[in-house]
């Protein structure tokens, strides 16, 4: 199953999608700019191999619902991600927030 539903984080909103997956989720929450999502977003081939593209995105690791990937700290965030100030370590919600 697929949902996805506005989330709105501190007055802003967000689109927080979910996949349901065999033994997993995929847990994405994003906006025009950029997103966060769970470990399956594989930061190294972005910043690698589709640096041309400057996607501004996040991860987190071992969350397993929207409210853990909003309080999660990213794990690991694209190169593009850094000038909106994103580092690694922060909460998933405050690097949202960076992008509104």
């Amino acid at each position: 199953m697929i949902t996805v539903n506005p989330l709105e984080v501190d007055g802003i909103f967000f689109t927080a999608i979910v996949v349901e997956l065999p033994k997993t989720n995929l847990l994405i929450i994003s906006n025009e700019v950029g997103y966060i999502m769970c470990a399956a977003l594989d930061v190294d081939i972005l910043n690698e191999k589709l640096a041309d593209r400057q996607v501004v995105a996040g991860r987190a690791v071992g969350v397993r619902t929207i409210d853990e990937l909003l309080h999660a700290p990213l794990q690991k965030i694209t190169d593009a991600s850094k000038q909106y100030g994103w580092e690694e370590g922060m909460i998933g919600k405050d690097a949202l927030i960076r992008i509104s």
